[in-house]
């Protein structure tokens, strides 16, 4: 075991969105970095997760100069199907303004930021463990599996809801803002190419959707309770699910190779800077995946958190650092409060056994809002505009 001791400006736990995409905005402004991961390599650039880079964080990596290296796919399209009691609903769409965005597959996305910052000369330690320490001292570090200790002047925490970066800090110094939607997703991955980028179902028996991942595959969703298990599931039941609640026979069905449940929940952890710790990402929230805006988050704390530091480098001001959680709280509650109403919107709209008739008729006046509103229609847009 060794004790030495490197030294290293940023210290960014975990390489996902948010940690890769604040190593390479450094990067590119001349400040040292080191990017620490548990994970391997492979179990990094294969995981599966969101599709779309919305406008905003589209121009993020364009200020960056970044946008030609790592942003690809196709422009989003105002494609977006409605099944409502199994018959089609058409709904037009008002997108103008959020054609920058991206169809980007999180992992096609997770490759490029790997492969432009090993070019640029970055340090990133896949299968490291590394734990945080020293948050509320001039000279945080991290301590790896080895024992040695890197020390920086400032910690990113991007790894997660139950990484090291949330758990160095005291439970006493933390608010956890937590909603619990009730029920969970059945979420499976098959190799079904999808017929638009996204359908959605609002049926009595539950929520279901086809969002595309790719030519060949598709992310499938169905609602159910919260105390189902997988081995409830057989292949068989989820085609019969599906296409009862699509209320039509699916275009073709594939082979399944990922099932898991996933139990919808909301949570904003505050503050989101503790001493000379940062949070990003899922460190610091976790919006349902109805929101479509769990990606797009990560990349705007890490848009923020960079300029802060750059400005605290260049100017030795740390006005924009001290501001951070403030600064990105106020977003992360409205993003919350948005993918609240939505989330209950679709599922109360169309089953009625969670909170009862009533909600469900008021969640269908809601919907209908949709078709007849034109504020309620731009924010359906910017859901489609960052659909994961």
């Amino acid at each position: 075991m060794t004790s030495g001791k490197r030294n290293r400006p940023i210290l960014i736990v975990g390489a996902g969105v948010a940690g890769l995409a604040l190593g390479n905005f450094l990067l590119r402004e001349g400040i040292g970095c080191v990017v620490f991961e548990r994970r391997s390599r492979e179990d990094v650039e294969q995981r599966q997760r969101a599709g779309v880079i919305d406008t905003r964080a589209a121009r993020v990596f364009r200020k960056r100069g970044l946008e030609d290296r790592v942003v690809g796919g196709a422009p989003v399209e105002p494609s977006l199907g409605f099944r409502v009691d199994g018959q089609p609903r058409p709904l037009a769409l008002s997108v103008e303004e959020h054609r920058e965005g991206r169809l980007c597959p999180q992992q096609v996305l997770v490759r490029n930021l790997i492969t432009v910052f090993e070019q640029d000369g970055g340090d990133l330690r896949f299968g490291t463990e590394a734990s945080v320490e020293g948050i509320d001292g001039e000279r945080p570090c991290v301590r790896l599996g080895d024992g040695s200790i890197v020390e920086g002047d400032f910690v990113a925490g991007c790894d997660g809801n139950r990484g090291t970066s949330l758990a160095s800090v005291p439970e006493s110094r933390i608010t956890r803002h937590t909603h619990e939607y009730g029920y969970a997703w059945l979420v499976v991955l098959a190799e079904v190419p999808a017929t638009q980028q996204t359908v959605m179902a609002i049926h009595r028996r539950g929520f279901a959707a086809q969002f595309g991942r790719g030519p060949r595959a598709s992310r499938f969703y169905l609602q159910c309770p919260l105390d189902d298990t997988t081995e409830e599931w057989p292949d068989e039941r989820v085609w019969s699910e599906l296409e009862a609640r699509f209320g039509e026979p699916l275009a073709a069905k594939g082979a399944i190779v990922e099932k898991q449940l996933l139990p919808l929940r909301g949570e904003v952890i505050s503050p989101m800077s503790h001493g000379r710790l940062h949070l990003l990402g899922d460190a610091a929230h976790i919006v349902p995946p109805m929101s479509a805006k769990g990606m797009n988050l990560a990349l705007h704390d890490a848009d923020v958190f960079a300029d802060a530091l750059i400005h605290y480098y260049e100017n030795g001001d740390p006005s924009l650092l001290d501001a951070y959680s403030d600064t990105r709280l106020r977003e992360v509650w409205n993003y919350q409060a948005y993918a609240t109403w939505l989330t209950d919107t679709v599922h109360d709209a169309g089953d009625p056994s969670y909170r009862g008739e009533f909600r469900h008729m008021v969640a269908r006046a809601d919907f209908e809002r949709l078709y007849a509103s034109a504020t309620a229609n731009r924010l359906l847009s910017e859901f489609v505009a960052g659909l994961n």
